[in-house]
């Protein structure tokens, strides 16, 4: 039986996000989040059970993105969270949960969405027509440090000047 994931579930999400022993201590921070972005109604989740254990699980980041040139939809979502147990791979388990994310973008108004993907997913997704971009491009921002001249609450007097390049 598939349910909408609650605030009371967090703990599980992030479990399942950070399931390795060295990710152990992203856990609480994740589940923070989750918890308070299932009630400001920004992560939509679903979980599957079996005889009343979590078996499976997907959710979705409803993002405000502002209308584009290609969409006037300033909505957006990404996929995240797609979990199956072990023991419950390859039953169409993971395709219903991404299948009930896709429903509630849509209910929600949602026409374009985002997932990131390992090469062992990639069939499930393509399956459900999602199509890699030969555009999208990402780069991993470092938070300034305690003190430096980005940090806007180090400097309030100070006006905003870049580092310098090493």
């Amino acid at each position: 039986m598939i349910r909408p994931a609650t605030p009371a579930d967090a703990d599980m999400i992030a479990l399942h996000r950070y399931p390795d022993e060295p990710d152990v201590a992203e856990r609480p921070l994740y589940a923070a989040w989750v918890e308070e972005a299932i009630g400001r109604g920004i992560y939509v989740g679903f979980l599957l059970e079996s005889a009343g254990a979590v078996i499976a699980g997907a959710g979705l980041t409803l993002l405000e993105w502002g209308p584009t040139r290609a969409d006037p939809q300033p909505d957006r979502a990404r996929l995240v969270n797609v979990w199956t147990h072990p023991a419950w791979r390859r039953q169409g388990n993971a395709r219903a949960l991404v299948q009930a994310c896709m429903d509630a973008a849509q209910e929600r108004g949602v026409t374009r969405l985002s997932l990131g993907t390992t090469d062992p997913g990639r069939p499930l997704y393509e399956g459900l027509g999602f199509r890699a971009s030969p555009t999208e491009m990402t780069v991993n921002l470092v938070a300034p440090s305690p003190g430096s001249r980005r940090d806007c609450k180090a400097c309030t007097d100070v006006p905003f000047m870049p580092e310098p390049l090493p």
